[in-house]
């Protein structure tokens, strides 16, 4: 793992968008989906998944299956995890307001939960079934009555598991076994067995990312996200060895994972350097962690906290972690960051999986101005007006006066027409 200067370090990370190949491919099969349907979708998961599936919608027989196949021990740490989650998320929730004027005008917001929305989970060897977890709860926190999840089929066609019971205890059971663009297009569109749907969230590959860009605006999407991020700004009296785990936790995620450390200590650097050594080789995902550490991995030295800091809010990680005496007291240094991370016992896969946050996180530098997938992202708000006459009469010389600005002579009579008949 690369030691650089503060002024040697670069904040930039160029990361793959998709090639134009890539971008035609996904553009064929959303077209293709939408014009041929079920069809289409079971002739693409042949084609990608290597598997023939007449039905698609998981049985409740394989649910139950599922609870067989599952570690009990598991099955109870998706429960005790899902009841973290819908705390935390049960603290965003809102209600509609309205306030009245003594003219008699009304104004309010109306807030509505989407009505069905639809779930994507990354299967085959990525099955998460954290991503079931995180991105199912804050939408029935907010109120979505309809929730249908997708999920890649195994070449034997099932799912797994674990996907399938976090699904389960959740309430969740219209799941089908598709992937890739093919369910994006299936669940913006609809066929004749997934009914088209309001929203779309949840990870997946490139082709995954891509085809949610180019559906985004017939249907919402959370966000495009890229390659996992963490950065860890830590002091000399961080633990080398809590640090270098830490950043292996992301870098084990993908080739492109940026896993960074900030620190002001030299020594600091040098001990983590060798635990990441240490560590890597004894990693099962030892070639991706080793790709990610090698191209997009650093530890950065700076000549002082403050210098870490302006580091840090110009990456703007997806993952920060305080690895600081007294880390809480640091907290309003932060400017941009998706999740924050606090002390030597807070390390990422806390939030990841149990703690309660969500862990669908901005990258990139995107922090920057968005935020963790939250309940909000699951709601709707109408705009309340009820506008008294006394109002009307008071103010309307003034929209019309805004309006002729504007050069919108159509607005402006529909507010003189008021005026002219009541000042009869």
């Amino acid at each position: 793992m690369r030691i650089v200067e503060a002024e040697n370090f670069s904040t930039r990370r160029d990361v793959e968008n998709g090639t134009e190949t890539q971008r035609a491919a996904v553009m064929a099969i959303l077209e293709a989906v939408k014009r041929e349907g079920d069809s289409a979708v079971r002739k693409f998961t042949e084609q990608f998944d290597g598997v023939r599936l007449e039905d698609c919608k998981v049985t409740e027989h394989e649910f139950l299956q599922a609870y067989e196949q599952i570690d009990p021990e598991v099955r109870n740490a998706i429960r005790d995890a899902a009841g973290h989650i819908r705390d935390y998320h049960s603290r965003q929730t809102r209600q509609s307001w309205m306030t009245t004027k003594e003219s008699g005008t009304i104004l309010g917001q109306i807030i509505r939960p989407l009505q069905r929305v639809g779930l994507y989970v990354p299967g085959g060897t990525a099955a998460y079934p954290s991503s079931v977890l995180m991105n199912a709860i804050p939408a029935q926190v907010a109120g979505v009555e309809e929730i249908a999840m997708v999920t890649p089929p195994g070449k034997d066609g099932t799912i797994n598991p674990g996907v399938l019971v976090a699904a389960y205890e959740l309430g969740v059971k219209e799941v089908y076994k598709v992937g890739g663009a093919q369910a994006i297009a299936a669940l913006t569109y609809g066929t004749e067995t997934i009914k088209a749907v309001d929203k779309i969230v949840g990870p997946g590959n490139i082709y995954v990312a891509l085809a949610k860009r180019e559906v985004f605006g017939l249907v919402d999407i959370d966000m495009v996200a890229g390659p996992s991020e963490i950065v860890v700004l830590a002091d000399e009296k961080a633990n080398a060895a809590y640090v270098a785990a830490d950043l292996l936790s992301q870098a084990e995620h993908d080739p492109m994972a940026s896993a960074v450390l900030v620190t002001d200590s030299k020594e600091l650097a040098f001990a983590v350097q060798a635990e990441v050594e240490r560590q890597l080789a004894e990693l099962p995902r030892k070639e991706i962690a080793e790709a990610s550490i090698r191209d997009y991995g650093a530890i950065c030295l700076v000549d002082g906290l403050e210098q870490g800091f302006d580091i840090v809010n110009r990456l703007a990680p997806e993952h920060l972690e305080l690895m600081l005496e007294d880390a809480v007291s640091y907290i309003g240094r932060v400017k941009n960051a998706g999740a924050i991370f606090l002390g030597a016992y807070s390390s990422e896969p806390v939030g990841d999986y149990f703690a309660g946050p969500n862990h669908v996180l901005p990258t990139n530098g995107t922090a920057r101005f968005s935020s963790p997938l939250n309940v909000d992202d699951f709601l709707k708000k109408s705009s309340l007006i009820s506008y008294s006459k006394q109002d009307l009469l008071a103010n309307g010389h003034k929209i019309v006066a805004l309006a002729r600005q504007e050069g919108l002579e159509a607005h402006a009579r529909a507010i003189q027409v008021r005026l002219d008949n009541e000042n009869k």
